[in-house]
């Protein structure tokens, strides 16, 4: 068996990352698609409807070539599948999605990244499983990465879509209300913010596999009806990216890369609604699903499958996308009753108001030092005494912090080589700028413990929302 010492030290070493994004594989998505159609027409299936306009990403938003860390990686899936509930042991099976690929990646900075010796070694029956979540990790790295260069200056949160959308749409039969039946959905919502503006929300479809490029062109050629199962705003006019990750047991990986470009997903109405405040507690609402075309004259057409976020929903899902963000972070630092507030019934609150397992949810103030980076734990500060909660009208986390902290793996201090050290699931470096997750907020306001955020800013969910003009 390895030393824990080597293991860490290979989770932080950058290797190349190959990225595939041009017309050649635009055409290739569209002919698999058009061979899926064929194939549903013979077996009497309906057609699928599918983003229109694929487009390559521009490589001034997205490198042909990518150094990229394990831990980048596996750092960003631990956090996407933090309120997937996994598992019932309240949070364990979701800390263990992550950490049980720590050994699977290999590669060093003169080489591209590959599956280890232990990642191709997988069990046949486990190999679906690794190459999606993998594969969920590559696509919301370079996300994260292209929508930052995208629209510098703002902050990007990832949202899981199915906890999102069940704050409005009964998704499952479990759920209660008008039910979809449409299986086809994006997996995340990438939500790109800054105070004082209305925020842009894309869906994200990710895949994953161990076979070739072929097999990614199919894959890709099914995220395009994912996403295109949820419209914000006008008809077609959403923006979207689709990934599949190829991680052959011989060879590099490469991850294939789409987008659709359009001028909605902007939630820009109600800004000031009072009755939106992203401190207000949320319920689960019960809009009616399917997604409305344009009219035709005086017809009205008949709606699609899918789900409509329209102008009258966008207040509604800007607090639906904050809290459910500020759920995520606490989530994955391992605060289960945190998390609960900000959920609905239907977003999965009781599973986390539940007793939660004690190896995922002890307080203990220990400080680590990992690879020569000092390492603190995310307990209650001594404002409050470990432990305690504040009140409702300060909230345990902050929605900005849990959104910069969520959108950010780079909370790192210097390396003695002069490069930049990791940052671990559950903790936060020493020297980082964000506060805890579970740092006490120190004020009625809900101004955070530390009074400046990255930007200077007050970084609680109330504070928020004044700084974008909502009290």
């Amino acid at each position: 068996m390895k030393p824990a010492a080597d293991v860490l030290k290979d989770l932080v070493q950058p290797s190349n990352i190959s990225i595939h994004s041009s017309s050649a594989l635009v055409g290739s998505v569209d002919a698999a698609a058009a061979e899926d159609d064929k194939a549903r027409e013979e077996k009497e299936l309906d057609q699928l409807r599918r983003k229109p306009e694929l487009r390559p990403i521009p490589a001034k938003e997205l490198d042909r070539t990518v150094q990229l860390t394990p831990w980048d990686v596996l750092h960003t899936l631990g956090q996407g599948i933090a309120l997937s509930r996994r598992g019932a042991s309240r949070g364990l099976a979701e800390h263990w999605g992550s950490l049980k690929y720590s050994q699977a990646l290999a590669g060093s900075i003169n080489s591209f990244m590959t599956l280890s010796a232990e990642g191709r070694e997988t069990a046949d029956y486990y190999k679906a499983i690794q190459s999606g979540e993998l594969g969920t990790g590559f696509a919301l790295t370079l996300a994260r990465q292209l929508l930052s260069r995208r629209y510098p200056d703002h902050s990007v949160s990832i949202v899981p879509a199915d906890t999102a959308l069940r704050a409005g749409w009964a998704l499952t039969s479990r759920d209660a209300g008008h039910r979809s039946g449409y299986r086809y959905r994006p997996q995340f919502f990438a939500e790109i913010w800054k105070p004082g503006e209305a925020p842009r929300v894309l869906p994200i479809a990710c895949k994953g596999n161990h076979s070739n490029a072929a097999a990614s062109h199919t894959q890709l050629a099914s995220a395009s009806a994912h996403v295109e199962a949820v419209h914000i705003g006008p008809w077609n006019e959403t923006p979207a990216l689709v990934f599949s990750t190829e991680l052959p047991t011989e060879g590099v990986l490469t991850v294939h890369a789409l987008h659709a470009r359009g001028t909605g997903g902007r939630l820009t109405d109600s800004m000031d609604a009072p009755d939106t405040r992203l401190d207000h507690r949320l319920e689960d609402a019960n809009n009616f699903p399917g997604i409305q075309p344009p009219a035709e004259g005086e017809r009205k057409p008949e709606s699609q499958l899918g789900f409509h976020v329209q102008p009258e929903h966008y207040a509604w899902f800007r607090q639906v996308l904050a809290r459910t963000a500020a759920a995520g972070l606490t989530a994955f630092a391992g605060d289960g009753a945190a998390t609960a507030q900000y959920l609905t019934k239907r977003q999965g609150q009781r599973h986390f108001a539940d007793p939660t397992h004690a190896a995922t949810d002890s307080v203990q103030d220990a400080n680590q030092r990992l690879l020569d980076i000092d390492l603190a734990p995310t307990t209650c500060s001594a404002s409050t005494g470990p432990g305690s909660r504040p009140s409702p009208g300060s909230r345990t986390t902050s929605s900005a912090t849990s959104r910069k902290a969520a959108s950010s793996s780079t909370a790192r201090k210097s390396t003695p080589s002069g490069r930049a050290g990791p940052s671990w699931p559950g903790i936060r470096s020493g020297t980082a700028p964000y506060p805890s997750t579970r740092t006490a907020l120190c004020s009625p306001c809900g101004c955070c413990h530390r009074p400046e955020g990255p930007h200077g800013r007050c970084r609680s969910l109330e504070a928020r929302g004044r700084h974008q003009g909502r009290g």
